[in-house]
């Protein structure tokens, strides 16, 4: 697999912070030393700092596609940033760079922006896969909703949606849904 671009999603506001914050650190590190390249959006003022800079740290390339909002914090001034204004165009763009999409734990607005993604990619015609980090069943419900609902309305619908354990689950099923296809 040739240096993929994962769409990740995460967010370290709100409760757990400083677990989620760990836990992007050890994703951007990971994805980062295996050779993806990380794409992020950054909107109404919330940056993936973590993810980013570890990401970075470990060699890796990030990009990051944001709104209005967004100021860099210094540790990411040279970071590439494409602004887009509107949130529909933002996701767009975001489903056409990405090669996969994972969620790490985080907020509400963070897993919303990943469906957003993965649901103006689905417009595009572009069927990346999408892998979620269900660390403390944080998507216990979207995994009981992937198996109720999409089970019947999307055929093959486990090549599309997965759920991992640990970020070396997650680099595992990232990696071997974007080879398949």
């Amino acid at each position: 697999m040739n240096s993929p671009v994962l769409a990740v999603f995460a967010s370290d506001k709100g409760p757990g912070d400083a677990e989620r914050a760990s836990i992007m650190t050890q994703a951007g590190m990971y994805f980062a030393r295996h050779g993806a390249s990380i794409i992020c959006v950054a909107e109404n003022g919330v940056i993936p700092v973590p993810l980013l800079t570890a990401a970075r740290a470990a060699g890796g390339v990030v990009q990051i596609i944001a709104d209005e909002s967004i100021v860099l914090p210094s540790a990411l001034a040279d970071v590439a940033i494409e602004v887009v204004a509107d949130h529909s165009e933002r996701m767009q763009r975001v489903a056409a760079l990405a090669d996969a999409f994972v969620a790490l734990p985080g907020s509400l607005a963070s897993a919303s922006a990943m469906f957003g993604a993965w649901s103006a990619g689905k417009a595009l015609g572009k069927a990346a896969p999408v892998v979620m980090l269900n660390r403390h069943r944080a998507f216990e419900v979207m995994r009981g909703y992937a198996g109720d609902v999409l089970s019947h309305g999307l055929p093959g619908y486990e090549r599309s949606v997965q759920f991992a354990d640990t970020i070396e689950d997650l680099w595992s099923r990232v990696s071997r849904l974007i080879g398949e296809r």
